[in-house]
């Protein structure tokens, strides 16, 4: 695929997974992931900004990106990853409030936050955090990286939930839940034709 157009569409759906945390998940403290619970945990405890915590972790994990699924792999991530950070660091200063009650909101925020980490599985690239050890235990095992993605993440989970409120537990599971079977109807779409039916053409010019 053109790097431009990979470009764009990973900078949509990078974009699409800050809104998600930013508008939806984090006025609630409800944390997205396993990444995403730590900035939780270091803005509650020591009022960190939410975008700095998740780069700055996402940003040491993509050693073990780079070693087990490959440079390419590693490089989109941190765009990726710089890109949401980018979009959390503008728009929650912004959020005053929650938008709605924390159910819809939690309904909301999963559903949109599945959609777009599915996009950037799909294309081979993640969030970072926990989404980098899915990936690779998902294509060294064979296995579903929606559901492996799901059950790294529970242990810090209960960790937010025990020192923030054990309701974000509940809250964070179902989010869990929803976004990733999102993520795995999205990673199983079989787009390999597509792509290469654009390359066959891009040559033809």
């Amino acid at each position: 695929m053109n790097i431009l157009v990979r470009s764009f569409v990973l900078g949509i759906a990078a974009t699409i997974q800050g809104v998600a945390m930013s508008v939806f998940l984090f006025p609630h403290f409800i944390p997205s992931g396993g990444a995403a619970s730590v900035g939780v945990l270091f803005n509650y405890l020591l009022d960190v900004p939410f975008a700095v915590s998740l780069w700055a972790l996402n940003a040491s994990l993509l050693l073990a990106a780079m070693k087990w699924l490959g440079k390419d792999n590693a490089l989109w991530t941190m765009y990726c990853v710089t890109v949401t950070s980018a979009v959390v660091n503008l728009i929650s200063p912004l959020m005053t409030a929650p938008i709605s009650n924390v159910i819809l909101d939690l309904v909301i925020g999963s559903v949109v936050f599945g959609i777009g980490l599915g996009i950037l599985f799909r294309m081979g690239a993640s969030s970072g955090g926990m989404d980098i050890l899915a990936l690779i235990i998902a294509k060294t095992k064979g296995l579903s990286p929606g559901k492996t993605l799901f059950w790294i993440n529970g242990s810090l989970l209960l960790l937010t939930g025990i020192v923030v409120d054990w309701k974000i537990i509940l809250y964070a599971v179902v989010c869990q839940f929803i976004g990733t079977r999102i993520l795995d109807v999205i990673y199983k779409i079989h787009l390999k034709p597509n792509y290469d039916k654009l390359e066959k053409e891009q040559k033809l010019y």
